[in-house]
Order: structure tokens, then sequence, then C-alpha cells
């Protein structure tokens, strides 16, 4: 699987994501800056953590009009796989490549530690590494991870089987709406997820349940 990482002024997890996808898939991911027009031939597009533009504006607000999203949204209109992650689901909702809207956290406080996630769906490219209904850990780091979006929308999402994970056992870290914690597309090729599954992948870490997502892209 070739895969491509955006970086954008103020990513941070880059280097993380380059690494976990290297590890895991055997195969070197390239860095795309956010000012480039087009991609490389890739199969999957990932828009990594961080705080693009110092999360001015609205976070992801300015990165989703950077001029590399608009070879991104054409890459998933291709059917193409999106993986936006923290500062990058940020962006997939602020680009409307995912509905809804990601706000301050319930608390108004930055928010940095483990939390237990529950797959909802394995009927996607990035969840089939795992079982639905699983519970897996995974880091979170983010000040505006409260999920948001109208009754219509989230209507939609559940009957569609577009939630793919959600805060599990009391750990929802932000006041997300309905506990959501990730989502994907209407065509199921773009996830975002607020959680870190590239912080978890070797027990070195501490543990390997964000592995299966990466090695499931693989498969």
């Amino acid at each position: 699987m070739k895969a491509a990482v955006v970086v954008f002024p103020g990513s941070n997890r880059d280097h993380d994501m380059l690494l976990a996808l290297e590890r895991v898939t055997g195969v070197a991911p390239t860095a795309v800056w956010h000012a480039e027009t087009a991609l490389p031939k890739v199969d999957l597009v990932v828009l990594p953590g961080g705080f693009s533009y110092g999360d001015y504006l609205r976070s992801g607000a300015i990165a989703a009009r950077a001029p590399i999203m608009r070879a991104v949204a054409d890459h998933a209109a291709r059917g193409g796989l999106v993986l936006g992650v923290c500062n990058g689901f940020q962006i997939l909702c602020e680009a409307g490549l995912l509905p809804g809207v990601l706000m301050r956290n319930a608390s108004l406080r930055f928010v940095c530690r483990e939390v237990k996630l529950r797959v909802e769906t394995a009927d996607t490219a990035f969840t089939r590494g795992y079982a639905s209904g699983q519970v897996i850990r995974t880091p979170v780091a983010h000040g505006d991870g409260n999920y948001r979006c109208d009754d219509a929308t989230l209507a939609r999402l559940k009957g569609e089987d577009r939630i793919a994970f959600r805060y599990a056992d009391g750990t929802n870290p932000n006041g997300s709406l309905d506990d959501i914690a990730g989502i994907v597309s209407e065509s199921r090729n773009v996830l975002g997820l607020m959680p870190h599954p590239e912080n978890l992948i070797e027990p070195l870490q501490g543990g390997i349940d964000g592995r299966a997502l990466f090695a499931g892209l693989a498969a």
C-alpha cells in the first residue's frame, strides 16, 4: 500500500504517522507539503494530528483551504482512501469531506490521556482489522475534540452504520455527542477520528491496539 502524509504548518504527529505506516505496512510513505497542488500516486492520504496554523480562526479551518486539499478531495471522489487523525479529523470536517464539526472540549481544557474505544463497525477498510464491538485502548491529545452535528446528520450516521468508533466505558474525554470518536464518509473511504492509533502500534509504546487499523489498510 502506497501512502502520503500531508504536512501543514503546525503539524506535530506527521513523523509519528510516517513511522507507523512504514513499520506496519513495510512501505515508506511520502510526506507532502500543504502548498503542493498534486499528490503522488498513492492508495491512502493521511492528514495527521497537530495544530495546523496554530488552530487560529477554528481548528482545521485554514488548513482545509490549503492548495493540496483540492487534490485530497479529488482523491476521495475517485474512491481513494483518506484518513484524518485529530487535527486531520478537524480539517476533513472543515473541508466538507465529513459532516459535523469539532468544537472545544466540554471541560474547556486540553486533554492528553488514554481512552477506550469501541469499534462500532468492521465494515470499512480502516476497521476491518478489528471485530465489531471490540474495545481497544488509544491515546488522545486535543483541546477541540467535541464532535457535534444536527439531529438529521446524527440519524443518518447511525442509520448508515457510519460511526466507526465510540468512546467506551465512560472514557469520553471531550463531551462528544453520542460518545462519537470517529466517523466515515457516505462512500466509507474517508475516516476521521480524534484518538491517535499511530501512537500505540508497538509494545514499547505500551501496547499494539492501534496496529490493526494500519494492518487492515495494507491487507
